[in-house]
This record gives C-alpha cells, structure tokens and sequence, in this order.
C-alpha cells in the first residue's frame, strides 16, 4: 500500500460526503504519537460550500487550477504544547504520522490525496481562527480522481508516480554520511 501512494492533481470535483472525511480522519486518529497527545488537528471544507471558497482562497496560485477540483481541503494543525503547557517536543512528527494515516486510507479508498505547502500560512491561522499555541502545518486537496485531460496543460506531465532516491542515500548506520 506505501508504493502505491502517491499524490495526484486530477480530481474530478465531486464534493466528498461526510462519512467519507470521517473514515479519512478515523484512520488519522489512530496515528502514533509522542505520550499519546495525539496532537493532530485537522479543520476541513467540503466543495461547494461556503467555506471551500475561504480555503481556496488561501492557496498559492499554482495550486488553484487543479485544486478547484477538490472534493474537500484540509488544513493540518499541531498542537505545540500538552495540556499542562510543557512543550511536544514532536507535534509536527506527530502531526506528519497522522497524514500518512490520512493519505494512505484515501488511497485505500481509491481517493486522490494531494498534501500541499503551497498556501498563506499566516492568513490561515487568522482567517480559520488557530491558536498561537497551534502549528499550521500544510494543506491537503482530496478527491474523487479526474480525467487525465481535465488537467490544465501545465499539469499533465507532472500526473505520474515520483520516483523514490534508494534507500542508502537516506538511511546510515553509527552516522550520518
């Protein structure tokens, strides 16, 4: 299931239903987390709703093409600190695992799932009210998949699988080389 994932643009716009956020979000809930602060967030809007015009809005303009055609997007949130105020010292790790949990259910669900660093970051925790004590951590597009040709041109070439470097150019034994 890991190398069958990947991130694909080509969605075809049909609005998610509820129940399928939530499946997404139930597999993100059951992420691994640092004494188990579970300190993921996730705020959401559905296409075709009120709020799916906010959330577009905050994208860079080389996003907005093809992720008009989000079924939903998602902002990723992590909590900084536990409940008794000492710092998560791995909140975004956290937060990291809780979207791998995510990205991979939507592709077992036959989703497309597209996480994103290409949006305002500051304007998003003002205009979706996050906390200070909160990390605005990326964006996901999600989706039934689209039609290859529905792709603006720009995008077509770049709607395949990326290649993965071999592993021992990421992984070291005693130290890093």
């Amino acid at each position: 299931m890991f190398a069958e994932r990947w991130s694909p643009r080509a969605m075809n716009g049909t609005p998610l239903i509820e129940a399928e956020l939530m499946r997404l979000f139930e597999a993100a809930r059951w992420a691994p987390s640092c004494a188990n602060a579970q300190p993921w967030r996730f705020v959401y809007a559905r296409a075709g709703t009120p709020n799916f015009k906010l959330f577009f809005d905050l994208l860079a303009e080389g996003n907005r093409p093809w992720a008009a055609h989000a079924g939903a997007l998602i902002v990723v949130l992590s909590k900084n600190t536990f409940d008794n105020v000492k710092p998560i010292p791995t909140h975004s790790f956290d937060a990291g695992a809780a979207w791998m949990s995510l990205a991979l259910e939507g592709s077992h669900m036959g989703l497309a799932v597209h996480g994103m660093a290409g949006f305002d970051y500051a304007r998003a925790r003002v205009e979706l009210g996050v906390p200070e004590d909160y990390t605005v951590e990326a964006m996901i597009a999600v989706g039934h998949p689209g039609k290859l040709e529905d792709l603006p041109e720009a995008y077509k070439a770049r709607e395949v699988k990326s290649p993965r470097r071999p592993i021992q150019e990421s992984v070291f034994e005693g130290r890093f080389a």
